[in-house]
């Protein structure tokens, strides 16, 4: 099998459902369109996160509309929506539920179980770094088995279910830094930048309105659902599968095919879940575009989001001003240029 050949080429109805997803996509990109400026990158990696069943972590200072991007893409699509504000005395109940004591009609007291907040298709986790551990780790086996457990008792959640949280990098007084363990349930990690001049410029004249526009509707739970499944169904290229494994292998500096440079600047690199997630997000990348095969330039553009949370810089690095992103950022030329 040559490096372009694919074992399983798509069927004529997943092109065609391919087509409906790039429309629907794009109509969903003209809905938030009425009310957030820019980002246009940020839209896209939250999308291909959302139809690769990921969970994303939002990373900017803030007042750059991280919350409201969030909720307005909570509306384009008819879902379960909830907001989880994390502060210090947020205890782990009030996050997964808890069992009250109910008095039935008869007289007869019993516990009933009230669902807390993440049960929802789309769960907000503002500032998530604001809450101690014991209250973070509330999320991790919702983000990981889509379910949660309460006194013994396992509770499934509805599907789609997606967590997405946000953080500061600039406010560290009173917040609880993410252990790398739950760092590495988000598939990505997205840096929200500032807008540019004339975006500013828009923001301010779309903002001070009168009232904000009205989102529709574009897409429900059981199409997102067959989306979901469908992404998995794009063909991957083996070459594209090799490229992934051996990126992800370059940011281990203990790893044989670790080049010199990065052993002083690197503690630790990603883990096998960064290829599954550097693969599963260049397949949603590829049907959201409107391609109907994973190609290379799918994996390249996700490598930062994929893996700038995953490799983590020694003090060296630090002191010399080097961060994950240039790492990975030079990892991906490098590989690029050998071919």
């Amino acid at each position: 099998m040559t490096n372009t050949e694919i074992t399983d080429p798509m069927h004529a109805d997943d092109v065609a459902a391919i087509d409906e997803l790039r429309q629907d996509y794009q109509q969903m990109c003209a809905e938030l369109g009425k009310v957030i400026v820019g980002q246009q990158a940020v839209i896209e990696q939250l999308a291909i996160c959302l139809f690769a069943q990921g969970h994303a972590l939002l990373m900017g200072v803030p007042g750059l509309a991280k919350t409201l991007l969030i909720r307005c893409l909570s509306e384009t699509m008819d879902l379960g929506f909830s907001r989880i504000q994390f502060t210090p005395d947020l205890m782990p109940m009030d996050i997964t539920g808890t069992d009250i004591l109910q008095e039935s009609g008869t007289g007869r007291r019993e516990f009933e179980f009230a669902k807390g907040p993440i049960f929802a298709n789309i769960v907000l986790a503002d500032e998530i770094n604001r809450a101690p551990s014991k209250t973070q780790a509330a999320t991790l086996e919702a983000m990981q088995e889509h379910q949660v457990t309460v006194v013994g008792r396992t509770y499934t959640l509805e599907e789609p279910f997606f967590v997405l949280a946000t953080q500061n990098p600039i406010e560290q007084e009173g917040t609880y830094p993410l252990p790398e363990a739950q760092l590495d349930r988000f598939m990505f990690m997205i840096e929200v930048e500032y807008p540019s001049l004339q975006e500013e410029i828009e923001i301010a004249r779309t903002t001070t309105g009168l009232r904000m526009p009205e989102l529709k509707h574009v897409i429900d739970g059981p199409r997102v659902r067959a989306f979901q499944e469908l992404v998995r169904r794009v063909p991957v290229p083996e070459h594209i599968y090799e490229f992934a494994a051996h990126l992800v292998r370059r940011t281990r500096p203990s790893d044989q095919e670790a080049p010199q440079w990065i052993k002083p600047l690197v503690n630790w690199g990603a883990g096998p879940r960064a290829v599954q997630y550097l693969i599963l997000g260049a397949k949603s990348r590829a049907a959201l575009l409107g391609s109907y095969m994973v190609r290379l330039e799918d994996v390249v553009a996700l490598a930062k989001p994929v893996l700038m949370h995953r490799v983590i810089t020694s003090f060296g690095a630090e002191s010399e001003g080097i961060n994950s992103q240039q790492i990975v950022r030079r990892l991906v030329d490098e590989l690029v240029k050998e071919g």
